[in-house]
């Protein structure tokens, strides 16, 4: 038997924000990740995932416009 759960969630307006941000974060560092890739790839050079995470979180963090 399988059984599933539906939930709907209510934030508050400050936790509206916080998720906004997070999400935008996210939405980022995968553009990021995914823009890497794909030169990485025109470039014929095979990226594993520790070396993206490198080039493109790390160096993200470093850099003040994103910290």
């Amino acid at each position: 038997m399988q059984l599933r759960y539906n939930f709907r969630v209510y934030p508050t307006p400050d936790q509206q924000v916080a998720l906004a941000q997070t999400f935008g974060c996210a939405r980022v560092v995968y553009n990021d990740n995914l823009r890497a890739r794909e030169h990485a790839y025109a470039a014929e050079v095979k990226l594993s995932d520790t070396e993206v995470q490198r080039r493109v979180v790390t160096e993200a963090k470093r850099s003040p416009e994103r910290s």
